[in-house]
């Protein structure tokens, strides 16, 4: 049996594998949700100074490849911070588990900004994107979903004996 996840042991519990399961399940769901969170606040901060301040000097697809590298930096550094902060006791699967709840959200959440704000369908709002910038995007989504399960093995374990 594995450390205590979120401050939640399953030897505190007993040694019920579906309660274990749960708290496991619970746990990969919050440290989704706090990846997205962060990477969310930075990424709608950079977009404002995009669309207020790169845009109208070197136009939509230079100034959405400016960002694109200060969003990979971000992506990084909250992976980093929420596998030393909350996935440490995971799994491969579980912290790749984590990105996919991150990812699901962002996607979520950005396709409701698509159909409410600029109330458009996505096949509208795909068709309006540049293609560089968009496979750029793509791949950065790619990498925001996996960078959690990428974190070196050995970093994980390291914070794990330090938490």
């Amino acid at each position: 049996m594995r450390g205590p996840i979120n401050g939640i042991s399953p030897a505190t519990i007993g040694n019920n594998v579906t309660t274990t399961r749960a708290i496991r399940i619970i746990a990969v769901l919050k440290a989704g949700a706090s990846y997205f969170a962060v990477v969310f606040a930075a990424g709608f901060a950079l977009g404002v100074v995009r669309v207020l301040w790169a845009l109208p000097r070197y136009g939509e697809r230079t100034a959405e490849l400016m960002e694109a590298p200060v969003m990979l930096a971000v992506i990084v550094a909250a992976a980093w911070w929420i596998t030393r902060r909350s996935a440490s006791a995971f799994s491969p699967m579980q912290r790749f588990g984590t990105g996919m709840v991150a990812l699901g959200l962002l996607v979520a959440v950005e396709s409701w900004f698509v159909f409410l704000l600029e109330e458009l369908t996505l096949a509208q709002y795909f068709a309006g994107r540049d293609v560089v910038a968009t496979l750029v995007y793509m791949t950065l989504l790619g990498l925001f979903a996996a960078m959690p399960a990428l974190m070196p093995r050995r970093h994980v374990v390291a914070s794990s004996r330090h938490a």
